[in-house]
């Protein structure tokens, strides 16, 4: 197969949609498969199977785009659009923006089939102008994406059953749909590792995600606040984003001990999440949190938000002891300070998830993936 990959978005490897777009890409090359990219990331000139093209030009709104850490494609070079199109089997899309809405329609002309993987939630965009709890602003976004991009393709790839209801349920329709989920790399697994001596004694509290608003990494720091344990607890928080630098200067004066905060890569993400005491999940919003995943198939016990705009509370083997209310700093504090009261009852509920994360095993996601491909080619074959 020839699997080109229209990405309106890409970038670096430190936010949801592009580990998952990279880790398909990846796994559909170790396959024997020819992969196409086309995406506006500059850097990228040059590299094998990748289609550079313009980023979109927003003016005096530059400024604030690149403080988010995004860059979306521009479709003036069509004659590079074209080029990467040209020939493919099937094109994949992983973000509805200008670029996509372009390459939909030049497949129906070239007769190309079409697959897209809904791998954001509308609060992602409409938290940044303070309306992610307004469900019209959200449902305006949604119906957006169907007009432009989903609606038009053969196959809608779902990471999460959460988001494949709540994505028909908003727009009212039904399509051929896979779900399918981003899977872990089974390198996540409980490895002995020796802590540096600065941690020894300490209780390492995580939470894995972007230094974004609707991420609520506040409700975690307020929590060290009414947390009994504060003077024993370092908060180990990997990522990067526009909030850091609040972080470091606000958030972690709720914290006895300096937070770990920035970005780490993937062998190094096995090693620290092997150090760790508990997982909190805290993220507001979150199709498929894969960093959570990461965490209990390592063996982690963890507090989970009941968020209804989150999947998270879906992986909860035990309600009470593993989810707390969104929002509530002090129940949140409560739950991890009952986990290091009971380090027994924590350790045995950390063994259980080691086992349920089994049924996200990546390359089983991988053949999945690659199985709905041929199925829409074969489909869109017959349809001729």
């Amino acid at each position: 197969m020839v699997i080109t990959f229209a990405c309106d978005v890409l970038g670096e490897e430190n936010n949801g949609t592009t580990i998952a777009t990279m880790n398909v890409a990846r796994a559909m090359k170790a396959k024997g498969h020819e992969v196409r990219i086309i995406c506006p990331d500059e850097d990228k000139k040059g590299l094998p199977g990748y289609y550079v093209v313009p980023k979109v030009n927003f003016g005096p709104f530059n400024g604030y785009v690149a403080h988010n850490g995004v860059v979306l494609a521009s479709t003036k070079d069509k004659e590079t659009i074209r080029k990467a199109i040209e020939g493919s089997d099937v094109v994949h899309f992983n973000f509805g923006g200008f670029l996509s809405e372009y390459c939909v329609k030049l497949c129906k002309e070239l007769g190309i089939p079409t697959t897209a993987s809904m791998h954001t939630q509308a609060e992602n965009f409409t938290n940044h102008v303070g309306l992610q709890y307004w469900h019209f602003a959200n449902w305006v976004w949604y119906k957006h994406l169907y007009r432009i991009l989903f609606r038009h393709v053969d196959a809608i790839h779902y990471p999460s059953e959460f988001i494949h209801e709540l994505f028909e349920r908003e727009c009212k329709f039904t399509k051929k749909s896979y779900v399918i989920s981003n899977g872990i790399q089974n390198d996540f697994k409980r490895m002995k590792v020796e802590r540096p001596e600065e941690l020894q004694g300490k209780v390492l509290v995580a939470f894995t995600a972007r230094y974004a608003r609707e991420k609520k990494h506040v409700d975690l720091f307020r929590a060290m606040k009414y947390s009994k344990h504060n003077k024993d607890i370092v908060l180990l928080l990997p990522g990067a984003g526009p909030l850091e630098k609040k972080f470091r200067k606000k958030y972690s004066k709720w914290c006895a001990n300096p937070p770990i905060l920035g970005f780490h890569s993937h062998d190094e993400m096995v090693r620290l999440l092997n150090m760790v005491d508990i997982y909190c999940h805290v993220g507001r919003v979150d199709i498929e949190p894969i960093s959570c995943l990461e965490a209990i198939s390592i063996g982690l016990p963890p507090i989970l938000t009941d968020s209804k705009f989150s999947s998270v509370s879906s992986f909860a083997i035990d309600p009470k002891l593993n989810v707390y209310h969104a929002g509530d700093a002090k129940d949140l504090a409560r739950h991890i300070d009952y986990f290091i009261d009971h380090p027994d009852i924590a350790n045995e509920n950390g063994k259980k998830y080691r086992g349920y994360a089994e049924r996200f095993d990546f390359q089983t996601s991988m053949d999945k993936m690659e199985q709905m491909y041929l199925e829409v080619i074969e489909n869109h074959r017959k349809a001729q």
